[in-house]
């Protein structure tokens, strides 16, 4: 059941990973993100997320631009590295979400419905699409569970 509504993010700190390519370099890439966190002295305190700033109907996905972001304990920002890591401050924003349950390759119709939302409900896209991974890799997929999120503005302004 498709159940889109909106809300404000907390302001949080978060460690990213600037990516360029294929999104099945997702697994690795957590894994350096996290390592990279170790190596740091930082620990992740909450839900990974992933921004998508071109979506697969964009484009070849051999030229999609993406990040991941693991929420941090307040800390100093760190300008993105030769090696696309950094950290820095998110503030609170509006978004139109819905929640998914199932495989990650099953969510195309969540954001064709989600964006549908939007602009049924008089707002507009404001910002790249951003998923938050509440499951562990070890969760069957048909139990993963998805926050697909876009941040919003009011449609006209």
């Amino acid at each position: 059941m498709f159940q889109a509504t909106i809300k404000k993010t907390e302001p949080e700190t978060v460690a990213f990973l600037h990516m360029h390519g294929p999104y099945a370099q997702i697994p690795q890439a957590y894994g350096t993100l996290y390592g990279w966190l170790e190596s740091q002295g930082l620990t992740a305190i909450g839900m990974p997320h992933a921004v998508y700033r071109t979506l697969p109907d964009e484009g070849p996905e051999s030229q999609a631009d993406w990040e991941l972001l693991a929420p941090v304990s307040d800390t100093q920002d760190a300008d993105e590295n030769a090696n696309g890591l950094g950290v820095r401050h998110l503030e609170s924003t509006p978004v139109a979400f819905v929640m998914h349950k199932g495989p990650y390759d099953s969510v195309g119709p969540a954001y064709d419905q989600l964006v549908r939302w939007i602009a049924t409900n008089g707002y507009e896209i404001a910002g790249p699409a951003e998923e938050v991974y509440f499951s562990d890799p070890q969760t069957p997929p048909e139990e993963t569970l998805t926050e697909i999120r876009f941040p919003v503005r009011s449609a006209g302004h």
